[in-house]
């Protein structure tokens, strides 16, 4: 029986793994940092654990979800940050050559600087402008680096079970009438189901390289927000700022649209992400 070792698995991502391969002949082996049930503690910051979970549990495949991903947070954070983001991608690379798995990393579209005006390919220029990209990429740099068997998934806006800003729009719109958004950042929502599929369809493969993977299409975050009270039946309105009004601790890229290049090179027509809005379709008939 295959097995999938998965870190940060009471994530988002790492819940939408567990359901998509619930009808796998599979084992999965859970890890998130604290234990749970079903879960086991894993510091992925700590070589040693690593290594000796790793050789212990044997997996076929490790599946990286953990990250320090609270942008802002990462600002002031920046030794945390790198330990989990960039160290913690090293520690995995190493024990999965060790074990002869395929590593599986999810990355971010915050490795682009975010001012090129088309969707971005694997293939164009990085420039991290915040804590949170630089150690992200540094992670990249490491899975490439230690890892000969590896799947580099660069992924955005990400929302599923767990906190995310479809939830918080919601609840936001619980108790105000018109609600801030910032309007001149754009990218592709992503569901943590859809990226859960294209984990599946990858992981069996030896198809190893950078991908995106993002759902199709692009919009603001205020336009986000818009089809979010849409499809929830809400009369909530948006004002539509710029990032200079809005204020953030953290850079973040203008536009980091991601174009899903190297899926349609490698698989053609074989796998393709949804579409964003019907993506979040399916998400919000999940929840409300």
């Amino acid at each position: 029986m295959k097995k999938l070792l998965l870190t940060g698995s009471n994530g988002q991502l790492g819940r939408a793994l567990n359901k998509e391969y619930a009808k796998d002949d599979v084992e999965i082996i859970n890890t998130d940092v604290a234990e749970g049930e079903g879960i086991y503690a894993l510091d992925i910051t700590d070589v040693e654990a690593v290594n000796d979970f790793v050789m212990k549990t044997k997996p076929d495949v490790i599946i990286n979800c953990a990250a320090h991903t609270n942008v802002d947070a990462c600002e002031t954070q920046w030794d945390l940050a790198y330990k989990i983001n960039a160290i913690g991608a090293r520690n995995l690379s190493i024990a999965a050559e060790k074990a002869d798995a395929k590593l599986i990393h999810i990355s971010t579209d915050y490795v682009f600087e975010g001012n090129c005006p088309d969707p971005l390919t694997e293939f164009d220029k990085t420039g991290p402008i915040s804590a949170y990209g630089k150690t992200k990429f540094e992670g990249e740099n490491f899975v490439k680096e230690f890892s000969s068997k590896h799947f580099i998934l660069r992924t955005a806006w990400l929302y599923g079970d767990g906190k995310n800003f479809v939830k918080t729009m919601l609840k936001l719109a619980e108790s105000h009438d018109t609600i801030t958004v910032v309007s001149d950042q754009f990218g592709s929502p992503t569901s943590a189901s859809e990226l859960a599929r294209m984990v599946h369809f990858l992981e069996p493969t030896e198809s190893y390289g950078t991908y995106h993977a993002t759902c199709e299409g692009q919009c603001s975050w205020a336009d986000f927000a818009v089809e979010i009270f849409k499809k929830a039946g809400k009369n909530t309105t948006v004002k539509y700022v710029t990032t200079e009004e809005y204020n953030s601790p953290a850079k973040r890229p203008a536009y980091s649209v991601l174009d899903n290049y190297m899926l349609r090179l490698a698989f053609g027509d074989a796998f393709q992400m949804a579409d964003w809005k019907d993506a979040l379709d399916e998400y919000m008939k999940e929840i409300l």
